[in-house]
This record gives C-alpha cells, sequence and structure tokens, in this order.
C-alpha cells in the first residue's frame, strides 16, 4: 500500500505537468503516453481522489499542512492530505494510529533486517545509553563499542581482506566519505588530477550533495545543479531493457565494460580515481548484474589502477542470501560502504571499510601531516 501510494503520488504529479503544459512535442507525446501507462498500471485499485489510506489518523486528529519538511513527498501532499503515522512496529509488520496493520514489504527502505521491536537490539541499545550514550573518537580517544564493530566488522567482510572501518551516520554519508578517502588516498600518492568518479545509470548511492551526484537517477539532480563536476555516469547493466537484440547476457557485459573502458579512455586515466557500484541496484529497480558483469568490470578498472567502491548499504548483511553483496558476485573491493542493516536502523550508522592497501597510505601520510579529524 505504501508504495503504491508512491506510484499514485508520481503518477498525479506527472498527469498535472502534462495537462499544465500540454503536447507540444514528441517527447511531451512519450511522455504522456508513459503517463497513460501508469494510470492503467496503478490506477485500478482506488481513484486518486477516493483515496483515503494516508489519512488514517486518530479522531480529531489532523496533520494536514503539518511542519516537517518531509523526503520524496510532493508539496501537494503535505498540504492537501494526511500523512500515514506509523506508530509502532512487531516484526515484518508496522500499525498506524489506528491501529491498522501493514505488512512492511520493504523493511523500511530496506534497513530493518531484523524486524520492527527486536527486543535483543532494543535491549542492547539500552543498556548502551544507560552507560556511555556518546563519546567521539577524535585524538585517539574512543569507546569499547566502536572497537569491537570494527574488528567485527573487517573479520566479517570475507570477498578480501580489509584493514579498517570508518564509522558514519548513515549509508549517503559513508558514500560522501568515500569521496574523501579517495581523493586523500591520490593527493597522498602524488597524483592530484586523479579525482573523477564514475557511477551508473539508476544507481542509488544517497541523497546527500555528493551521494546523489553519485546517484544515476535524474529526479536526485534537477533543480540542485547536480551532479558535481568530477562525477561521470556509465551505462545501467539492467540486461533485460538494454540489451540489443540477439545479444547474450555474457556479449551484454562485455558490451558494457568496453563502455566504461572508452569512457575512461575519453577522460584519461590519469584522472580516474574510483568506479562506484551496488552489487544488485536497490532503487533504480533492483536490478541483478547479467553474468560475467561485475568479472569485466573490474578487469577494466585493476587494468586502469582505478578504485573500486562496493555500496553494500542495501545489500549488505543477508539481504541476496549471503552476508555481502560481494560474495555473491565475487567483487573484490579497494572500499565498501554499509548502514541500514547494520543496525536494522535502530540507531543512525553507517560504515567505510577501506582495503589494507588504501588504509596504509592514509596512515603513512597522516603520520606526515597530523591526525585524520578532517575525514569525520
Amino acid at each position: 500500500m505504501v508504495i503504491n501510494n508512491l506510484f499514485r503520488s508520481t503518477l498525479k504529479t506527472q498527469l498535472g505537468s502534462y495537462f499544465k503544459h500540454g503536447v507540444t512535442s514528441g517527447r511531451s507525446q512519450d511522455h504522456f503516453i508513459r503517463a497513460q501507462l501508469l494510470a492503467r498500471l496503478y490506477g485500478s485499485e482506488v481513484s486518486l481522489e477516493k483515496d483515503d489510506s494516508t489519512t488514517v489518523l486518530k479522531d480529531g486528529e489532523s496533520f494536514k499542512g503539518h511542519d516537517m519538511l518531509a523526503p520524496f513527498t510532493a508539496g501537494w501532499q503535505s498540504t492537501d492530505t494526511n500523512p500515514l503515522v506509523i506508530e509502532k512496529s512487531e516484526g515484518s509488520y508496522v500499525f498506524d494510529s489506528r491501529g491498522k496493520k501493514y505488512l512492511d514489504s520493504l523493511a523500511g527502505l530496506w534497513c530493518t533486517a531484523l524486524g520492527g521491536n527486536e527486543p535483543r537490539l532494543v535491549a542492547a541499545a539500552t543498556a548502551q545509553l544507560n552507560t556511555l550514550p556518546f563519546y567521539h573518537s577524535f585524538w585517539n580517544r574512543t569507546t569499547k563499542p566502536s572497537l569491537d564493530l570494527a574488528r567485527e566488522l573487517v573479520d566479517t567482510f570475507t570477498a578480501r581482506k580489509m584493514g579498517k572501518a570508518f564509522f558514519t551516520n548513515s549509508g549517503s554519508e559513508a558514500n560522501d566519505t568515500q569521496v574523501k578517502l579517495v581523493w586523500y588516498y591520490n593527493n597522498a600518492l602524488g597524483r592530484p588530477n586523479k579525482k573523477k568518479f564514475i557511477a551508473r545509470t539508476k544507481s542509488y548511492h544517497g541523497s546527500t550533495l555528493i551521494s546523489a551526484s553519485l546517484s544515476g537517477l535524474p529526479a536526485l539532480h534537477q533543480k540542485f545543479d547536480l551532479p558535481a563536476p568530477f562525477v561521470l555516469h556509465t551505462d545501467c547493466p539492467h540486461y533485460w531493457r538494454f540489451h540489443l537484440p540477439g545479444e547474450t547476457e555474457e556479449e551484454f557485459s562485455t558490451r558494457l565494460a568496453n563502455n566504461l573502458e572508452d569512457l575512461i579512455l575519453k577522460e584519461g586515466p590519469e584522472t580516474i580515481a574510483a568506479f562506484i557500484a551496488e552489487p544488485v541496484m536497490g532503487a533504480g529497480g533492483v536490478i541483478p548484474p547479467p553474468a560475467t558483469y561485475f568479472d569485466k568490470i573490474q578487469a577494466v578498472v585493476r587494468k586502469y589502477d582505478i578504485l573500486f567502491i562496493a555500496d553494500e548499504v542495501i545489500c549488505a548483511f543477508g539481504r541476496l542470501g549471503t552476508m555481502f553483496g560481494c560474495d555473491k558476485y565475487n567483487i573484490k573491493p579497494d572500499l565498501v560502504s554499509v548502514a541500514k542493516a547494520l543496525s536494522s536502523a535502530y540507531m543512525p550508522i553507517g560504515a567505510v571499510m577501506v582495503s589494507p592497501e588504501v588504509s596504509d597510505v592514509i596512515h603513512s601520510q597522516s603520520n606526515k601531516l597530523g591526525t585524520l579529524e578532517m575525514l569525520c
């Protein structure tokens, strides 16, 4: 129901735009046809006018025109409708303010891997809050839980050896941090021009300034003056949608790897710092990679001394049947981002794992220049 609400919101916004501006070009006609298809797909359950799923509130309660600037929410929804107010969760279900029960099929936002209100997580968090709610890790000070979790992360990731873990508050922050770490790494090696990042069309890496730039979704770029100029995008590995007639999965993967190499050569390999990818694309459509895709992509980036960043924010901790997506697809990254299921989203935490080859360079350079607090 929540997902259908999102589609209906998008449909209403798109249809309103098309009727307001009229059909004045071939592109507009394409958009209008697409809107009609969306209307057929998502308009059969209940009309927008009759949809009361976002007004399930306690008697006398109203949050129309509320004070929260809500993410990924059309402005008219905040002013014209009541939000769906969720009050509690149990396992895979959530309950609204009137007690109505919903199956949370998206696990929040691919977050609550252990379900809602898992007593062991609540007990662990409560115990820590009663002992030491907060302390920083600047200037060679830290906490035992931070050290324990860093060690557990490094030991748990077995696709290749990792050297260090760095903590953040979210997956978006983790991917922002990746950019800073990679830039620091290349500066330390005397390669100040090696600063560009390559991501993929339809990818999602977050919604902050840099992570939104890395994302390959136009909605995250439009009206924000994004992507940042150092971010490039290559092909989306959606075989079903983008393969050529008669092209096998392996041939499709070869073509995409060749296109990536062409982009690297066009920009100059000496300017490309890193390639970032989700093992399975999440928000872009839940797109698994075609056969041999990551084998071929990794060969290209290794050839030109380009770091591989695995964005495991969605895929990590069992979502694909293996502990990490890298295990499933034989990805051997230089850096890894995690978040979401790291705490089942009970606490805002993300992390970056860094290979020994990268962390050793950063450590050696920081010994010359001072502490690394600028990376926090």
